[in-house]
């Protein structure tokens, strides 16, 4: 299956991040009918990714949406070498 480029919305997640902003963002990706990826690296981002998902949720099911997660370990090339972090594929089950 080929997907064009727009049709992805890939979320870096940082510690930093607002959970409020990245499920609001995260629901207006999932009415746009993108596929949905947040990654993460370390504990502070990876919270920040999972407090987004319900958020996003709420959002989302107001309009008859259902958001469910897919969780995943991926691997990122950093100058000092490599990490882990945790991706979470988000995809409106109700589609």
């Amino acid at each position: 299956m080929d997907k064009k480029e727009t049709d992805d919305a890939v979320f870096f997640v940082k510690s930093s991040t607002s959970a409020t902003d990245l499920g609001a963002a995260v629901a207006h990706a999932v009415y746009a009918k993108k596929h949905v990826t947040l990654r993460a690296i370390g504990a502070g981002a990876i919270n920040q990714a999972v407090k987004a998902i319900p958020i996003a949720q709420g959002y989302a099911g107001s309009r008859g949406h259902r958001l469910a997660m897919r969780p995943a370990f991926f691997t990122a090339r950093v100058p000092e070498g490599e990490v882990s972090g945790l991706s979470f594929v988000v995809f409106d089950e109700s589609a």
